[in-house]
Parts: structure tokens; C-alpha cells; sequence
């Protein structure tokens, strides 16, 4: 079985609330340990994370240790990079024995094909984001970033993001149509040269399951099933994962 999920944001609240959810989070690896062949955590696992040289956020040591014990057992877990975890480098590959990516993934499962990323500045418009994703990806600010004292860089990174969240749109909080949806959009716009069947993004932080309309015979699938796109939606206020059973993906709530 392959097995994805998103938006984990540990350490959002800071105390007993993330540690909570990170014991759930670790509940459900085990739980998936039996059958699971891959997992793909598709970004934002942190509220804020920074890779010091010698130092990186304090906590999570049950979800590190976890994703450890699972790759140590043979298990294949991919995870991507989002837009709070930026500047997340080598460290859970070295330690946790993952394997990070940053771009959208294209790959075959049996005869399906997916394309799979975290979702964040993909599509048209969001220009804000993409602006601010340069500057934040930009070796010398993160040469600057890396000169500040931890206590204080975390401090001040843990400020942003819990202010990025507040600044999010009431209007996010329900799908706004495939025409005002950016991810939708970027899925139309890739099925216009290749073929897929399953689109599997994070981000959103809402869950989102719908049929996509390929009009492009080139790229439809074999079996002229319709494309879909499934968001993952996020764990700090509810939970859910969809599982590959090597034919069809399905949707579960926690």
C-alpha cells in the first residue's frame, strides 16, 4: 500500500497541543507500518523549521524517531518540502533515513500515474507568495538567517508564520471552483501535455476530491477514467490520509 498525508504543523501551538497531535501522528505511522510499502508526507510536517550547521528545532523526537524506525524496517518515505519547511536541507535524510524533494514528483504506481507535491506556488496568480519564496530560497538570506542566534532566529520565524496563517482569506476555507482554484488550474494546465490520473497535493489545508476535465485525447488515461485532484487537507484541526491499494486511492478520516 502507498500511503500520503500533509500539514502536519508540529509546533503549532507551541506545549501540549502539538505534542498531542504529534502522538496521533505517530499512532497513524504505526498503524500503516504493517502494509505500507511508500509513504509521501507532502510538506508543512513543521510549523517553522531551520537547519543550523549544529542545531535545529528543539522537540519532535517522537516523530523523527518514528519516521527512523520505519525506514530502518524497509519502508520508503518521501517527503517534500512546503512552505514552512523551506529550509529544510539534509538532516531527516540523514538521520531519519527519508528522501526529501522539492519539485513536483511524476511517478507510475502499477498502471496509474501520479504528480505530487505540497502545492505551494503552483498555478496562476499567488504572486505574493512566489515573490516572498525567492527571497526566502535565496542562499544569502538564508547565509544571513543562519548568523542569528537560534533562540532569537526561531523566535522571530515562529512570529511570521503564526502571522501568515491569520492572514489567510476567509474564502479558503471552502473550495472556490475549478476556475478560482490555483491548483486546479495547474492540473488542467499539465494534462494538456501529459497524463494523469491522480494529482495529490497538501497546502490547502482543506480536504478536496474532484474530477477533472481533460480535453486533450492525447493525455487521457487508458482506461479514459477522469483525472482527479485530491487535497489532503491538514492535522491541526481534524486528520485524514488517502491510501493507493494499487487501483484506486481512497480518502480516511482520523
Amino acid at each position: 500500500m502507498i500511503y500520503f498525508a500533509s500539514d502536519f504543523h508540529l509546533g503549532m501551538p507551541q506545549g501540549e497541543v502539538s505534542k498531542l497531535r504529534e502522538k496521533k501522528i505517530c499512532d497513524w505511522l504505526e498503524s500503516i507500518s504493517s502494509d505500507a510499502s511508500e509513504i509521501y508526507l507532502l510538506g508543512d510536517l513543521f510549523d517553522f523549521w531551520f537547519e543550523y550547521k549544529t542545531v535545529v528545532p528543539r522537540g519532535y523526537v517522537r516523530f523523527l524517531g518514528k519516521l527512523a524506525e520505519l525506514t530502518d524496517k524497509g519502508i520508503k518515505i518521501f517527503v517534500c518540502v512546503g512552505n514552512h519547511d523551506l529550509w529544510m536541507r539534509e538532516y531527516l535524510e540523514e538521520e531519519c533515513g527519508v528522501k526529501i524533494f522539492r519539485d513536483p514528483l511524476i511517478k507510475k504506481f502499477g498502471t496509474k500515474n501520479f504528480y505530487i507535491h505540497h502545492g505551494d506556488g503552483l498555478g496562476p496568480g499567488d504572486n505574493g507568495y512566489k515573490f516572498l519564496k525567492k527571497i526566502f530560497l535565496s542562499p544569502i538570506n538564508q547565509f544571513l538567517f543562519a548568523k542569528l542566534h537560534p533562540n532569537f532566529g526561531f523566535k522571530l520565524a515562529t512570529a511570521f508564520s503564526k502571522k501568515s496563517r491569520l492572514a489567510q482569506p476567509e474564502a479558503e476555507s471552502s473550495y472556490q471552483g475549478d476556475n478560482n482554484e490555483y491548483l486546479t488550474q495547474h492540473c488542467l494546465e499539465i494534462l494538456k501535455s501529459q497524463a494523469v490520473d491522480f494529482f495529490i497535493f497538501g497546502h490547502r489545508h482543506l480536504k478536496i476530491n474532484v474530477e477533472l476535465e481533460n480535453s486533450n485525447p492525447l493525455t487521457q488515461n487508458d482506461s479514459h477514467e477522469k483525472s482527479r485532484y485530491m487535497n489532503l487537507g491538514e492535522w491541526f484541526s481534524g486528520g485524514g490520509y488517502a491510501k493507493f491499494d494499487g487501483d484506486q486511492l481512497f480518502f480516511y478520516d482520523l
